[in-house]
């Protein structure tokens, strides 16, 4: 891989693990019950892909 394609990557990534970051803090304070279930879940999924994403970049 080329040093632009982890580039665009690794910002896939950040920009994963900054909309999870967002997405659980809504699913905290503004909702309950299970759309607060689902947010978190997508938050987590999110979060495991952006954390893939930085290791591809890595190597």
């Amino acid at each position: 891989m080329d040093g632009m394609t982890k580039m665009w990557i690794s910002l896939i990534g950040i920009g994963m693990m900054a909309v999870a970051a967002f997405l659980i803090t809504i699913a905290r304070l503004k909702t309950k019950g299970i759309v607060k279930f689902i947010l978190s879940t997508i938050a987590f999924l999110l979060l495991f892909l952006g954390f893939i994403c930085g290791l591809i970049s890595i190597t």
